[in-house]
């Protein structure tokens, strides 16, 4: 039997980045995962606005992770077939799979890794019990789980599903090309849709390297025939949905596989389950379209291993009191609330056919369009301005129940971070 502190559970984003975290500061920690090196995989593929990279910054290993995105530092914004700003932007792209192994370098030769598939947990308010795939058993004070969507360990402890919002939106990620010329136009843009039937959101283009990438948001059931005419004609399907798209891209091609991703929106009631506390999405999912995944990951994280674990292991036992404090963490509960709120808003706003919400896509238009021309006579003002049309440096612990001043400007999948 091995014995330590901290047993991590899930080497994901959350996962790798509390390992790293809780190495860094000299606490004795595993990390347990199946994958030696993380695979590919559809979530994450960019880290963007002030308040978001600040947040990963907090943790002590942002800056040399970013170090191998590609950077972006103008965001173009278009709706309708018009630009409306050359927005400045603070835009990291990075694949998922690479984001997490850029995390894991970061993570000491004193935090053991162990590559196996955990099996069992077996709690209690002192010691906890782990079972792995290779017959080796773990004895810690604390289990994180990060296991992202996986819900098999959740099942085996009890802990209960809350479901807020089946399929609530579907996220698609793919190559895109420009046709007949080398390169895109812009470094990066958003484009939205000005038609709340076709249940667009917005396109993201980034470059990662020397690819633009695409992050098309939809809200439709994972059953739509429409998915399946996105995958079968990609270009003429996405054409006819944005049917202005091209003045602003020019032609382009969808080169590579088309990865769909859908998300349901729950959180898991862990209260009441000693030794085992529950961070990003193995705790509550987001929603891509609001991109604040990757921000309740870094909030999670940073509040967990700069706070919650030193007091915890300050003194003896790891009750279910005593964890409820993270739970309750009036910084995570913010953003959790803040990203919450915003899911259901960024919805509404993209589809909703009420005279408010139709007011509301009219005045973010506008709100785009005077930044952007005070841009262009040099009285721009210094702001990051998100998809709502707010400046994304507002701070996520003020904006959970407003619905025309939500922040944070990531397209990121999650987050999803």
């Amino acid at each position: 039997m091995r014995y330590t502190d901290i047993a991590i559970i899930g080497g994901g984003l959350s996962g790798s980045t509390a390992a790293a975290m809780l190495g860094r500061a000299g606490i004795p920690a595993v990390l347990i995962d199946p994958h030696d090196s993380y695979p590919a995989d559809f979530r994450v593929e960019k880290i963007s606005g002030s308040e978001q990279v600040e947040r990963f910054l907090r943790t002590g290993i942002g800056e040399s992770v970013l170090r191998r995105a590609t950077f972006a530092g103008q965001n173009w914004i278009a709706r309708g077939g018009h630009l409306l700003d050359k927005a400045p932007s603070r835009q990291f792209n990075i694949l998922y799979d690479s984001l997490v192994n850029a995390v894991r370098d970061e993570i000491p030769e004193t935090v053991a890794r162990i590559c196996a598939k955990a099996i069992s947990v077996a709690t209690s308010p002192e010691r906890q019990k782990i079972t792995l795939s290779n017959d080796e058993t773990v004895s810690a004070r604390l289990v994180v789980l990060a296991n992202g969507l996986n819900v098999g360990l959740r099942h085996q402890l009890g802990i209960a599903r809350k479901v807020i919002s089946a399929c609530h939106s579907i996220s698609i990620g793919f190559d895109i090309v420009p046709s007949g010329r080398s390169t895109f136009d812009f470094p990066s843009l958003t484009y939205f849709s000005e038609r709340p039937s076709d249940r667009i959101p917005y396109i993201a283009l980034f470059p990662i390297g020397a690819r633009m990438r695409a992050n098309l948001f939809v809200y439709r059931a994972f059953d739509d025939p429409w998915l399946r005419e996105l995958r079968r004609a990609p270009v003429a399907t996405l054409t006819a949905a944005l049917p202005r798209l091209t003045r602003i891209t020019g032609a382009f091609n969808v080169a590579g596989e088309m990865k769909i991703r859908p998300a349901d929106l729950y959180v898991n009631d862990a209260r009441g389950v000693p030794g085992v506390v529950l961070v990003g999405d193995a705790f509550a999912t987001s929603c891509p379209v609001a991109g604040t995944g990757c921000d309740k990951v870094f909030t999670d994280v940073e509040r967990l291993c700069n706070v919650h674990v030193p007091e915890w292991l300050a003194s003896d036992g790891m009750d279910a009191d005593k964890i409820a404090g993270f739970y309750d963490d009036p910084v995570k509960r913010a953003c959790d609330d803040w990203s919450a709120a915003k899911a259901f808003d960024f919805r509404s706003v993209s589809i909703g056919t009420s005279p408010y919400w139709a007011a509301q896509r009219w005045a973010r238009v506008i709100a785009w369009s005077a930044q952007g021309l005070l841009r262009q006579v040099g009285g721009a003002f210094d702001l990051e301005p998100n998809f709502l049309g707010h400046s994304s440096s507002s701070s996520s612990s003020s904006s959970s129940s407003s619905r025309s001043s939500s922040s944070s400007s990531s397209s990121s999948l999650s987050s999803s971070a």
